[in-house]
């Protein structure tokens, strides 16, 4: 028993030592607490991406999507930032609480990306981390989430310098659009808002100057209709912005960084994911 003991503390050690999480908002006047969880890498100058979960906008995969995705890019030498951003949660979605108080929607989560990235720049030498390096990769909802900010951002230093999202919500507004995530970002009253559904609807304000885009999802996705990364794909190739699109055929939706979920031809994603980062010409 005394040596079960040891050996569970020794593993409880190492993992603390390989991940540890911070309040992104602590020491600011907002109020808010926000983790996010570190996955540093030795070395300095090192890239770094922020990790934002898929759920709608209403939760969070925090393991397949989230913690999973953090091991797997540490392990290929990248830093690795889960963000737990703020959504709607459960009790809003089947309770419809948002009818009676604000709760949490936009701008939120693009609010919490934002201040994560500007978290990581102020303590890139701690994490050994290239200020220049930042970029976020998002799954589903997050997908969503990753490109907005890359789109329409708070300050320049606030804004990633690469984006991968996968499998991604697009449109708020084409009849392609996860109807969920429309929910779970505006709330209950916004998410009639044609205004609203417009601006931020992705595919409709591709800025010219957009950073390099990493986009990949399947076609027999029976959550996000694959048609949303097309109209994405369009507008990154009709504004002239640097991206690669894989779309697979088979895989669904939700596998994320899982050995086993999804098809072997979707997980091909993390291979071409890690070829392409490292082929990536990133401004200092």
């Amino acid at each position: 028993m005394k040596q079960i003991l040891i050996i569970l503390s020794f593993m409880c050690l190492m993992v603390k030592s390989h991940s540890q999480e911070v309040n992104i908002w602590s020491g600011t006047d907002v109020h808010k607490k926000v983790l996010m969880t570190a996955y540093p890498v030795e070395g300095k100058g090192n890239k770094a991406v922020v990790i934002c979960p898929g759920g709608s906008y209403f939760w969070h995969d925090t393991e397949t999507e989230g913690h999973m995705v953090a091991r797997w890019l540490q392990q290929n030498h990248i830093a690795a930032f889960v963000l737990i951003y703020r959504t709607a949660y459960v009790p809003a979605f089947a309770f419809h609480t948002r009818l009676f108080y604000r709760g949490n929607q936009y701008p939120d989560p693009q609010n919490d990306l934002q201040q994560a990235i500007l978290y990581i720049r102020e303590h890139a030498e701690e994490y050994g981390v290239d200020k220049e390096k930042i970029g976020a990769m998002g799954f589903s909802a997050g997908g969503h989430l990753v490109m907005s900010v890359a789109e329409n951002y708070n300050s320049p230093e606030s804004r990633p310098k690469f984006v991968a999202p996968i499998y991604p919500v697009v449109s708020m507004s084409h009849p392609c659009t996860h109807k969920r995530s429309r929910r779970g970002l505006l709330g209950e009253y916004r998410k009639f808002n044609k205004v609203m559904r417009d601006s931020l609807s992705l595919e409709k304000h591709v800025p010219k100057d957009c950073p390099p885009v990493f986009l990949v999802n399947c076609v027999d996705d029976p959550v996000v209709k694959y048609y949303n990364s097309v109209l994405l794909d369009s507008a990154l190739t009709a504004n002239k912005v640097p991206h690669k699109y894989i779309q697979y055929k088979t895989g669904g939706h939700g596998f994320g960084a899982s050995t086993v979920k999804g098809t072997a031809e979707c997980r091909q994603w993390k291979d071409e994911f890690l070829h392409w980062l490292g082929n990536l010409k990133l401004n200092n």
